[in-house]
């Protein structure tokens, strides 16, 4: 069971959503692999956290603003940030959860490998199926289901059997790190992951329909440095993320490419949201899994176990299954087309 050029056009439309696709894999699996790798083969982080993800979405906010005025002229985007009223509050509730969300990544990435970290997050995929369908009113085949539960299944087979390969003194100590807060942290990050990105894709396609992708990615950043400050006073971490020492902390080979390529991973995810859709993106993350597996045993020595390999068969399967049966993008009635040029506000 292949899929046919036919079945990839039906669920990449256009090369430019085929680009979007591969570069959003390709920054999220980085991504893993950056974080782990900027500890340095120790289990504590030598940098501050959450300096490093405040630093991240100013980075965002200036990256999407050159990018606009680059298209356009400054004046027209003070223009637009004036005359726009409701859509940036909108962003607030995103922009809050995918502050946890980043926040979280960081927390759980020190309890679990990177292809253990993926499994456990997918399953966020039945999730975002079933809010999928809530936002936008579109009801997902019984096909479509099957091949979003194979995934999942496939996901989590070897967080569930990576338990069972160990010895009992390790498996007591995985299932109690791995069961209790961990996994509290883990399934709130799936929380924050599925409702952020869902109701990100609803305002872009909705409320938002008619503003510029990269006026709304400002929206985005400025409210999530917004939430971020509020994290940090709450913490009361604050003046530390700012304090000298925080700011040279992160100025480490692997932490630098690491805000980099969060960075323009956020201004894909808004593309891919734009010109796909949330449940791509849930297969999009479970190739990353893929990947993920992989490439963490020439990069990081873990070693990829037969149950990763079972696991890997299924997913292949799902992504196949969907593939010959996708959500057409032509039928959802908020769907906008592929280009980016600027759309005067309303006056």
């Amino acid at each position: 069971m292949l899929i046919s050029k036919k079945d990839l056009v039906a669920t990449f439309p256009t090369s430019s959503s085929r680009l979007v696709f591969i570069l959003y894999m390709a920054m999220f699996i980085a991504q893993g692999l950056l974080v782990t790798l900027s500890r340095e083969g120790g289990s504590e982080y030598k940098y501050n956290p959450t300096t490093v993800v405040l630093s991240t979405e100013i980075f965002k906010l200036i990256t999407s603003a050159s990018i606009f005025i680059s298209q356009n002229s400054l004046k027209q985007l003070i223009t637009t940030l004036k005359s726009e009223t409701s859509v940036p509050l909108l962003y607030f509730i995103p922009a809050g959860l995918y502050c946890a969300y980043n926040n979280l990544a960081f927390l759980n990435l020190q309890y679990l490998t990177p292809t253990t970290y993926f499994m456990f997050m997918q399953i966020r995929l039945l999730l975002t199926g079933l809010i999928y369908q809530i936002l936008f009113k579109r009801k997902l085949s019984s096909m479509q289901w099957f091949s979003l539960a194979l995934l999942t299944t496939g996901c989590i087979l070897h967080g569930y059997n990576h338990n069972n390969t160990q010895t009992s003194e390790e498996s007591s100590t995985a299932v109690q790190s791995l069961t209790f807060l961990p996994l509290f942290f883990i399934l709130t990050q799936v929380l924050c992951s599925v409702f952020g990105g869902v109701y990100n894709e609803y305002i872009i396609k909705g409320k938002g329909s008619e503003t510029d992708i990269m006026i709304q990615n400002i929206y985005m950043y400025l409210n999530s440095i917004i939430c971020n400050i509020i994290l940090l006073s709450l913490k009361g971490e604050l003046s530390t993320a700012f304090s000298l020492e925080s700011l040279n902390s992160v100025l480490q080979t692997y932490v630098v490419v690491l805000m980099l390529n969060n960075t323009f991973l956020g201004i894909v995810t808004s593309l891919f949201l734009k010109q796909l859709n949330s449940i791509v993106k849930a297969f999009a993350s479970a190739l990353e899994l893929i990947f993920t597996a992989l490439l963490c045993w020439p990069i990081l020595g873990i070693p990829v176990r037969v149950e990763t390999m079972l696991s890997i068969l299924i997913i292949s399967a799902a992504v196949i299954l969907y593939a010959k049966n996708p959500l057409p993008l032509k039928q959802d009635s908020t769907q906008l087309p592929t280009d980016h040029k600027y759309n005067s506000p309303k006056k």
